[in-house]
């Protein structure tokens, strides 16, 4: 038998899911290895949108370094929608970006999940997975919920 959590408890569940996810994007903005290791469980993995396993430890030595906002010029997060079942969550969102590379812009969006595990209490990623998302199957700007340009938070209308 499984309990349901009442509303409120899921309101605060869901808020708590949002602020990460925010968390995770801004983390991921910032290269700030040390917070993003506090949300991560020790048996994390990420699956690219290639394919490519990585392992907490090869992940976290990756994300010191990943993002420059002199190469990823734009990049937004969009379209989230979060699942929670007891003690797992899904956060899928999209984001787009825009990457200057060899004189030209380059635009594209990729789709994420990432489950969350909750364990004594919080919530810890246990897996991040990655997939590139074709034009014409790109979500609409009215679902952004945040945006950076070079690196820098700006107000969403």
């Amino acid at each position: 038998m499984s309990i349901q959590p009442d509303r409120q408890d899921l309101a605060r569940t869901l808020a708590h899911l949002r602020a990460l996810n925010a968390r995770f994007i801004h983390n991921f903005i910032t290269n700030d290895v040390a917070s993003h290791d506090l949300i991560l469980h020790p048996d994390f993995v990420s699956i690219s949108g290639n394919g490519v396993r990585l392992d907490r430890a090869a992940y976290l030595r990756r994300w010191a370094t990943l993002f420059d906002p002199n190469v990823i010029t734009y990049w937004d997060t969009r379209d989230e929608n979060i699942t929670v079942l007891e003690d797992l969550a899904l956060v899928r969102a999209t984001n787009k970006h825009v990457e200057h590379r060899d004189g030209r812009d380059h635009t594209g969006m990729t789709s994420y999940t990432d489950t969350y595990v909750r364990n004594n209490g919080g919530w810890f990623c246990i897996q991040a997975q990655l997939t590139p998302v074709a034009p014409e199957h790109w979500p609409p700007d009215s679902g952004i919920i945040s945006v950076y340009v070079k690196g820098q938070r700006q107000p969403v209308s």
